[in-house]
């Protein structure tokens, strides 16, 4: 028996979707008054845009020229 996996096309790039998720976040925790549930969601956009900027460096071709 074989299990088929669910593939998506993606639409919108990877570094477009984690700006969206760091704004979503962002807006979310405008919204909400100072706490833990604030913190959490501004600790989620950082970690997006961290990882943004951690995929912008690995794709970068300078890193791809030294490699080879």
């Amino acid at each position: 028996m074989s299990v088929t996996r669910n593939r998506r096309k993606q639409t919108v790039s990877f570094r477009q979707r984690l700006q969206q998720a760091a704004t979503a976040a962002r807006e979310a925790a405008a919204r909400l008054p100072a706490g833990p549930e604030r913190d959490i969601m501004l600790k989620k956009a950082m970690q997006a845009e961290t990882a943004a900027h951690i995929n912008e460096l690995l794709s970068a071709p300078v890193l791809h020229a030294a490699a080879r």
